[in-house]
């Protein structure tokens, strides 16, 4: 389980007199349960991706906290992260190891005997289907062959939760469907817990189990597609989410231009 409470971040932008603060996250929370995928959705500057880091100890909040299982991201990172597997919008591969060794390498890292995370390297890529990949160098992979070899470096461990930023993001058809099937799996068949973010509504829709919709830093909705469509009187997902956070986005505007006056 991952608990997001009250979660504030800022960056400055600029230096000296042009310098200024920009609240990048404003209070988002909400908790995402084993067993079931959580989406994180909303426009493009809303603060999905600067929570998912610092949910993944990336980067340190401002304010509130984070919680994996009950541990504390900020305060004791390793054990958080020892429970995690994360996927993060920037893949990292080394590009002079094979797939094999790049995942055998990350199993290494957490603490795993090497016999181990060769097995479990073995064990991902029938589960991932990407048994021809193994013995290739990541360079030159395509995206969706660097999609699957990222994904299990995350799970080689076998952490209970899995985070993952955009994970859809420049694949093609048949590798985004995959990809479904596989997130679907670790659900029902291994009762993860998945949070992913993303800003494309057909993927939200076919495998999320609970949306969270993000606005200005802020959590403005949380609920199953068919809950936020009713709540909103829509049918279309895709004129629900507009409704909870571009009309969140003009309230927001409404807040500054009063604040300003």
């Amino acid at each position: 389980m991952i608990e997001v409470h009250q979660l504030s971040k800022h960056f400055t932008q600029g230096r000296g007199a042009r310098a200024c603060s920009v609240r990048a996250v404003d209070g988002v929370s909400f908790t995402a349960a084993d067993g079931r995928i959580t989406g994180l959705l909303g426009p493009n500057g809303a603060g999905k991706t600067t929570t998912l880091r610092i949910a993944a100890a990336l980067i340190e909040p401002d304010a509130g906290s984070v919680r994996v299982d009950g541990i504390d991201v900020a305060t004791r990172p390793t054990e958080a992260l020892a429970r995690m597997g994360v996927l993060s919008d920037a893949r990292g591969l080394y590009p002079r190891l094979t797939a094999r060794e790049n995942i055998v390498y990350y199993g290494r890292l957490h603490g795993m005997r090497r016999a181990s995370a060769a097995a479990r390297a073995e064990t991902l890529a029938q589960m991932l289907d990407m048994q021809p990949l193994l013995d290739r160098r990541t360079d030159g992979f395509s995206q969706g062959e660097r999609m699957k070899t990222a994904l299990a470096r995350a799970l080689v461990h076998d952490p209970a939760n899995i985070v993952l930023d955009e994970p859809t993001n420049g694949l093609d058809v048949l590798a985004t469907r995959s990809l479904r099937d596989t997130l679907r799996r670790l659900r029902d068949e291994h009762g993860k817990c998945i949070v992913f973010s993303s800003h494309i509504m057909q993927e939200v829709e076919r495998l999320c189990d609970q949306v969270v919709v993000v606005s200005h830093g802020r959590t403005v909705a949380v609920g199953s597609v068919a809950e936020l469509n009713a709540a909103s009187g829509h049918a279309d997902f895709e004129e629900t989410f507009v409704a909870l956070a571009f009309n969140a986005d003009e309230r927001q505007q409404t807040r500054h231009q009063r604040g300003a006056a």
